[in-house]
């Protein structure tokens, strides 16, 4: 009841904000309603934003990285990373559970972090998928969520700059100007 409570409160904060703003809005997947099958396989990080560096620190660290979406059981999403930090390939595991009560899923082990799918047409990318991590604030008194960042993500390895430049724009209208893209510059860990 509290989560749907609070999906229509995000509805309605997104509409009247849209209405002073003159920022578009992604448009968001609700995971229990979208077609699963076709956000499975393979997505390549392309960029990260958020309102502060602490959110997407980590990713400065890599060349590339790749994911890949796996259904293993009923409403149960695995997302394998693929990640280049120098010479070395890191792989690391993420389990993600779609309940019907919810428009976004809910991590193994982080049950309190909302992870959302939104369109990459936001980001003018009909093959890339947008995808947010939120935690609340640590303490009751903090107005400011601990983390809130959007990552673009695309089917192919090789996209138009103006994907991400779209992308970048999008998020700092939203006053998300912090934001990382990876170099590429070495062989993908596949």
């Amino acid at each position: 009841m509290l989560s749907e409570a609070w999906s229509w409160f995000l509805h309605l904060y997104s509409l009247a904000y849209q209405a002073l703003a003159p920022c578009s809005l992604p448009q968001q997947l609700m995971v229990k309603t979208i077609n699963h099958q076709q956000y499975l396989g393979k997505w390549y990080f392309k960029a990260a934003v958020s309102h502060q560096e602490a959110d997407i620190q980590k990713f400065r660290a890599f060349d590339n990285m790749v994911f890949t979406i796996e259904e293993t059981a009923n409403d149960t999403l695995v997302l394998t990373g693929n990640m280049r930090m120098g010479d070395d390939c890191i792989k690391q595991s993420w389990t993600y559970h779609i309940q019907p009560e919810r428009d976004d899923m809910v991590m193994e082990g982080r049950t309190f972090r909302r992870n959302l799918f939104w369109s990459g047409t936001w980001a003018n990318c009909l093959d890339c998928i947008i995808f947010q991590e939120v935690e609340p604030p640590l303490r009751r008194t903090d107005s400011v969520d601990s983390l809130n960042r959007f990552m673009l993500y695309a089917r192919q390895k090789d996209i138009s700059s103006e994907v991400v430049t779209t992308f970048l724009k999008n998020s700092a209208c939203h006053q998300m100007k912090v934001h990382v893209t990876l170099p590429e510059e070495k062989e993908f860990c596949i």
